[in-house]
């Protein structure tokens, strides 16, 4: 069996089993998402957002891309923000990262690896804003660890920053924006602890979560 009829043999003993366990699943999912969750994560294959919550399709709006960076010129990811909140009405922003991601690596070793490097500049400005303390460890993988959780906490400043964020707080409207890091080690998400559900609180968690990083 070549490698994409296996995908399309997987596919369908994947919809026999959702529709054996519920057999209205699919016919409910065809009318209407109503998911609780945006998901802003990296594109890495071995970081699934549903599977690493436990959660069906239809339950995680999802947006990836290299080092889940979140930029105020990116309309991609700002379209995905304003449909999910504007739209979806999610409750729930999550930005997770992961430990291991290849793209901040190459940041903190200056490494090129092409058009990407035009991206990663933005993970490059969370390097130098933070120098000082990432200088401080002369272990690289302790660096780079520290340097895959700032970038989360710098993500999830960015998203409360947004336009579609701060109308939704201005008007109202429930939702919290939360910073996450998984790990492939051990299969594990960690709390870096930045949530924020105001333009008040957003300023503290920001500045909980930079200073409750390890000395």
């Amino acid at each position: 069996m070549s490698s994409i009829a296996e995908l399309f043999f997987n596919n369908q003993a994947w919809a026999q089993d959702l529709s054996a366990r519920d057999p209205k699943f699919f016919e409910q999912l065809a009318v209407q998402q109503r998911p609780e969750y945006l998901w802003i994560g990296c594109a890495d294959s071995r970081v699934p957002a549903e599977e690493l919550v436990g959660l069906a399709p239809g339950e995680v709006f999802v947006h990836r891309n290299v080092a889940n960076v979140v930029v105020h010129t990116d309309f991609n990811s700002l379209s995905v923000m304003q449909f999910a909140v504007d739209v979806l009405k999610v409750k729930h922003i999550i930005v997770c990262g992961h430990y291991g991601c290849g793209g901040v690596h190459a940041t903190l070793r200056g490494d090129r690896v092409g058009l990407a490097d035009n991206w990663l500049r933005h993970v490059d400005d969370v390097l130098q804003k933070h120098s000082t303390f990432l200088d401080s460890w002369t272990d690289e993988s302790t660096r780079f660890n520290h340097l895959c959780e700032l970038n989360v906490i710098e993500q999830v400043a960015n998203v409360c920053k947004t336009t579609v964020v701060r109308d939704a707080w201005e008007r109202g409207q429930e939702l919290s924006v939360h910073g996450w890091i998984y790990g492939m080690r051990d299969g594990l998400l960690r709390d870096l602890h930045t949530s924020a559900h105001s333009h008040e609180s957003a300023k503290s968690s920001y500045a909980n979560a930079v200073s409750s990083l390890p000395e």
